[in-house]
């Protein structure tokens, strides 16, 4: 019987090395893009609820899936591409943040505020 804190497909090996790998890739990315992506802060806020250890395991591992897609080199329209690069990455997103929606609270949009603000500024959020 699977409980809404398991993901039957996925060890929680793969799930932990997932997170180790966003969390460590996801903040030198968002430096170098965080000023021309239109949906920084939604990306930030699913950074920030999938990595709250409240968030449900099945709710963490989309966000991670999609947060995955956004730091991965390869994609489906590269990155480097003015205006279409993040447009896949966008939709992939907005798709998963649909999904478990409920699960972003404010106070993960509230924390995405204020790291895109320090970002914008020139500091390193606190959190990386």
């Amino acid at each position: 019987m699977t409980t809404e804190h398991t993901v039957d497909f996925e060890p929680a090996e793969r799930l932990a090395k997932d997170h180790a790998r966003v969390r460590r890739e996801f903040w030198a990315k968002i430096k170098k893009v965080a000023a021309r992506l239109p949906f920084a802060e939604d990306l930030l806020a699913a950074y920030y609820c999938a990595f709250d250890r409240q968030t449900p395991r099945h709710v963490q591992a989309s966000l991670l899936g999609a947060l995955a897609y956004f730091i991965l080199p390869f994609d489906v329209i590269p990155d480097v591409m003015p205006l279409l690069g993040f447009t896949d990455d966008a939709a992939v997103l907005a798709t998963v943040i649909r999904l478990v929606s409920n699960h972003i609270r404010s106070d993960h949009r509230d924390a995405a505020r204020a790291a895109l603000q320090r970002l914008k500024d020139g500091v390193t959020p606190a959190t990386e």
